[in-house]
């Protein structure tokens, strides 16, 4: 059985091909510039490339580019896109009102459209990709949504709810959803599975850390607090983004510079965070080769980065009065043995003792704590399509 997995965004559209007999990725690729020009590249599992520029006035179009990559193309994997089984949707924002993955129906649909104003720039994006994906493929073709929110609806009242006034959260669901759910979920269970424990036994902490960064506590099997709130922005520094702040410092901002609360939003999600504070670039690689060529704002950023991450692990060891492993993934969390070991090392009180060996290793699964330590410390890379194909491939076969 195949699964066809889409991530799209307002001028693009990410995508695999996957055969869940064996959960191998047969092909991948990327759409730009929709809505603008158009180009593809895609790429077969077998090293085979196709890539083209082509006209991409909608994400329709994008489909068709897709289905002539994955069925024609010299990079084809496939003969007909009859042999996809179904397709399954990453959706970003879930409010409150989806708690787990669901096949795509017209009300399915309409409140993922409606939740747009919790997620104005991704869920508009997903509602575009799903009514082109029944444009190309038709009704009779199964789509799924899941949600990188759903994993975190098992917080508890007192940790997703704002000190606000309550009614705002009445009439508009103001409070903590998290972000990144669908790759904490993957994460923290294969760590379990690693580990060789039932995570439903375990306190862990996943660190989700790469451009847009978020850490989620996991007790009891659940997620019990993340670090993003209403919205991504929220939690500690990343790539272009603050994390949290003091709000009256952004009002003392906008009265001051004149703004509006869509300059103000986009100072905070574009132009802050690691490249606001380096003014070297939101790549944590390009930050780190200008500290050490001695850029004082390019360290700043580092350490203020590093210290915040480490501030989020420890509030929620204190939270869940305890941790038994600790996973680092994405881009940086795999790949930054520097921030590892700053991290590790300053949980030392715990008993976390890492491997300075086996914390050089980049980008694959393996077990950077030592034997002695207290508290097990792995790197997972995080795989949110092949957890969006197995959602995919549970809903159809119920």
């Amino acid at each position: 059985m195949k699964i066809f997995v889409v991530n799209a965004g307002s001028s693009s559209l990410k995508y695999q091909l996957i055969d869940m007999e064996n959960e191998q990725v047969l092909a991948k690729g990327l759409c730009e510039r929709i809505g603008v020009s158009g180009a593809i590249t895609h790429k077969a599992a077998d090293g085979r490339v196709y890539s083209a520029e082509t006209a991409m006035p909608t994400h329709s179009e994008a489909f068709e580019a897709v289905v002539y990559a994955l069925t024609k193309s010299d990079a084809k994997v496939i003969d007909s896109f009859d042999e996809v089984s179904a397709i399954g949707h990453r959706i970003v924002q879930g409010g409150a009102i989806f708690k787990g993955s669901c096949l795509i129906d017209d009300k399915a649909l309409n409140d993922i459209d409606e939740l747009g104003a919790l997620a104005p720039l991704h869920n508009p994006a997903h509602v575009l990709a799903i009514k082109a994906c029944i444009k190309t493929f038709g009704k009779e073709k199964p789509q799924v949504a899941v949600f990188d929110t759903s994993f975190h609806q098992t917080m508890p009242e007192h940790v997703y709810m704002f000190a606000l006034p309550y009614e705002y959260y009445e009439k508009y669901g103001v409070r903590k959803y998290g972000a990144h759910g669908t790759s904490h979920d993957f994460v923290s269970n294969r760590l379990a599975e690693v580990i060789g424990k039932d995570r439903k036994d375990m306190k862990i902490i996943t660190c989700h850390l790469g451009n847009g960064c978020s850490i989620t506590a996991v007790k009891d099997g659940k997620c019990f607090d993340t670090s993003m709130g209403f919205t991504p922005l929220d939690g500690f520094m990343m790539g272009t983004r603050t994390g949290t702040l003091d709000p009256s410092a952004l009002t003392f901002i906008a009265e001051k510079e004149n703004l509006t609360p869509a300059d103000i939003n986009h100072i905070c999600n574009k132009e802050s965070g690691v490249l606001g504070v380096s003014g070297v670039s939101n790549d944590n690689r390009d930050v780190a080769a200008a500290a050490e060529q001695g850029n004082h704002r390019a360290q700043l950023a580092i350490d203020m980065q590093r210290y915040q991450i480490l501030k989020f692990v420890g509030s929620y060891v204190a939270a869940m009065n305890g941790v038994d492993a600790i996973a680092f993934t994405g881009g940086i969390g795999e790949n930054d043995g520097e921030l590892r070991r700053y991290v590790c090392e300053n949980l030392a009180y715990l008993g976390v003792e890492i491997d300075n060996e086996k914390n050089t290793i980049r980008g694959e699964e393996v077990k950077i704590s030592t034997d002695n330590s207290k508290v097990d410390v792995y790197i997972i890379p995080t795989n949110e399509e092949l957890a969006i194909a197995r959602d995919t491939l549970a809903i159809i076969s119920k």
